[in-house]
């Protein structure tokens, strides 16, 4: 099922639905849980669609994909390299991604984010999956030349912004195998599968929850594959994951 979060310009309310082609549902109950699927009330073409989660924390995972590391010329990690995003760089689809002044070098990370559906502490990788909601669509987006002055991450990741989310989140999709893609201006950069991750969803989960409590709509950013390259202003970047759909964000400058 998908599930989207979306402002009726009508009444200014911000809600919760279900989504069929084109067509939203109300959903009734609690959206995490027993959510129940009521009738068609909007379109999407008359509604904004929402960031799919206002979580408490982005968690991005670095160095998890085969594809990127080879790039790089980077080994294997041991373990999962998380980092935290600020919740205040989160965006929805349609949504300005700002250049800030500070950095020339912005670049897109297209990954598969995880929505985290209950409080999750000291998790198994056996039973990790039971704590998922769903998963949407992200872009990781960094200053790459501040990250690497900085030999930190927090900066060239933490700009308002800086943390694409959507636009609606599926909730049968297998994570384990699904084709992640990023294209720019139509031209396509970043092409590959979840099943190249070094360290699973599960294994994400559980790694994760050994170090922090992770709350209801909390994210994890699961890492991006090669094919990483510079936004410039008035680029479209659009993240497509099969099973999903696609996360579309036009590019400009600080004003």
């Amino acid at each position: 099922m998908l599930y989207l979060r979306y402002l009726k310009s009508d009444t200014n309310e911000i809600r919760y639905g279900w989504l069929e082609g084109t067509s939203i549902g109300a959903v009734t109950g609690d959206i995490f849980g027993n959510a129940q699927r009521e009738g068609i009330v909007a379109e999407l073409r008359d509604v904004k669609v929402l960031p799919p989660v206002m979580p408490s924390k982005i968690i991005a995972v670095s160095h998890n994909h085969l594809s990127r590391l080879t790039e790089r010329g980077l080994e294997k990690p041991d373990i999962p390299l998380i980092s935290l995003k600020p919740p205040s760089a989160i965006i929805g689809h349609r949504d300005e991604i700002i250049l800030p002044p500070q950095s020339s070098q912005v670049e897109h990370e297209a990954e598969l984010a995880v929505i985290i559906g209950r409080r999750a502490k000291w998790v198994s990788v056996e039973d990790a999956l039971k704590f998922v909601w769903g998963y949407t669509c992200a872009n990781d987006v960094t200053a790459r030349d501040i990250q690497q002055r900085d030999a930190q991450l927090t900066r060239g990741k933490g700009f308002d912004t800086f943390c694409p989310l959507g636009p609606w989140v599926s909730t049968d999709v297998d994570a384990a195998d699904v084709v992640i893609t990023c294209s720019v201006n139509g031209q396509v950069r970043q092409m590959a599968s979840t099943r190249e991750l070094i360290f699973s969803v599960p294994q994400l989960i559980a790694f994760i929850t050994s170090v922090m409590t992770l709350e209801q709509g909390d994210v994890i950013l699961t890492g991006t594959s090669a094919g990483v390259g510079v936004l410039n202003s008035g680029d479209n970047v659009d993240i497509e994951i099969e099973g999903i759909g696609t996360l579309s964000n036009v590019v400009i400058s600080a004003a």
